[in-house]
């Protein structure tokens, strides 16, 4: 009775539907036949722990959570669901999410939807380290999609093995540099369309070429810079057949490139004849400097031994001119001092 009150509880198909109710908890006597249920649209701000009790949930296998204007789920608040392997949380604007909200035991959780629930930068920080905490080690499907995101913390999704699915697609990513798919053995489908890429990195592409399971690459709609820097990305599009669409993608950047498909670029396109790498091409300037500096000493000093004997003897001519200098300088000085010779000088003169 008190489900009929506050949702929709339709028992044949084992649902619960709360929709749209202005609830601000989760309704305390749901029926323990519920296997999806659905709380969207309310008003829950916080998603405490002990909000869910598996004595009364043992089949809940589906959860719906999205649009409830949620901004903290704690340590704890869906650990008693053991038979859970859907959740949505989509839509929600946390600034907490516990890394321990699933329990410490981990949890069963296949599908894992974070659709604009990540804007936070806090929560992205905590969901990695919930991913890299072996939590989630059943995870199969996993968007983070809407979320405006510029990088990925380091490592990310290195703690999941079994995920197939990765949908990072409408955020705002400028590079992969951070990010590593090592491991990810069973990805069969990864979204990046809709960012910011310039370029990938060849580091990036050999991971991609060593996933076994990767089909379908999805990097339409990228500001891709089509200078010496995409060189690698062309040769690996024009191999490879795990691209989406690539016949599709085309240069953002620089102006004269503007729309020329990817596919269709060649070296003379580019203009790659000065190197970009600029602190390599610095590294060996400096080389030839020191090299040059090293054989104008050696030249120096091999002048000075082959002239050693003019030079030796143009020093002694130059000691014995100060000599003779210094003798004169002391002969007047004495002179000077003695007052006999002064005067005898004077007449002398006279």
């Amino acid at each position: 009775d008190s489900c009929q009150t506050l949702c929709d509880c339709l028992e044949t198909a084992k649902t619960v539907k709360c929709v749209n109710g202005n609830l601000t908890a989760v309704p305390p006597d749901l029926p323990p036949y519920v296997r999806t249920l659905f709380i969207t649209g309310n008003r829950l701000a916080r998603l405490p722990a002990g909000a869910f009790t598996a004595q009364r949930l043992p089949d809940l296998r589906a959860l719906n959570l999205s649009g409830n204007h949620l901004r903290a789920v704690e340590a704890g608040a869906l650990a008693a669901l053991p038979a859970l392997r859907q959740l949505d949380l989509s839509g929600n604007p946390l600034v907490s999410l516990s890394p321990q909200a699933f329990g410490e035991g981990g949890s069963p959780l296949e599908e894992l939807a974070l659709r604009g629930a990540l804007r936070d930068h806090g929560v992205l920080l905590s969901l990695a380290a919930m991913l890299q905490s072996g939590a989630l080690r059943n995870l199969s499907r996993l968007e983070l999609a809407d979320n405006g995101l510029l990088l990925l913390p380091a490592g990310m999704f290195t703690a999941l093995p079994a995920l197939r699915q990765l949908d990072l697609s409408n955020n705002s990513l400028v590079g992969l540099r951070n990010v590593s798919f090592q491991g990810l053995g069973q990805l069969q489908s990864l979204d990046l369309s809709d960012n910011s890429l310039g370029m990938l990195r060849n580091s990036t592409l050999a991971q991609f070429r060593s996933l076994p399971a990767l089909r379908r690459i999805s990097l339409g709609r990228n500001t891709w810079v089509c200078d010496c820097a995409i060189e690698d990305l062309v040769a690996w599009l024009k191999e490879s057949d795990q691209v989406e669409g690539k016949e599709a993608l085309t240069c953002a950047y620089p102006d004269k490139m503007l729309g020329k498909a990817l596919l269709k670029i060649n070296s003379s396109d580019l203009n790659c004849s000065v190197p970009v790498d600029l602190p390599s091409q610095l590294q060996t300037s400096y080389v030839f400097l020191g090299i040059v500096l090293a054989l104008i000493g050696a030249i120096f000093l091999l002048v000075l031994y082959l002239n050693r004997k003019g030079i030796k003897k143009w020093m002694h001519n130059i000691r014995d001119a100060c000599r003779d200098h210094m003798e004169g300088y002391h002969y007047r000085y004495e002179i000077n001092a003695d007052p006999r010779l002064t005067n005898l000088s004077s007449n002398s003169d006279v």
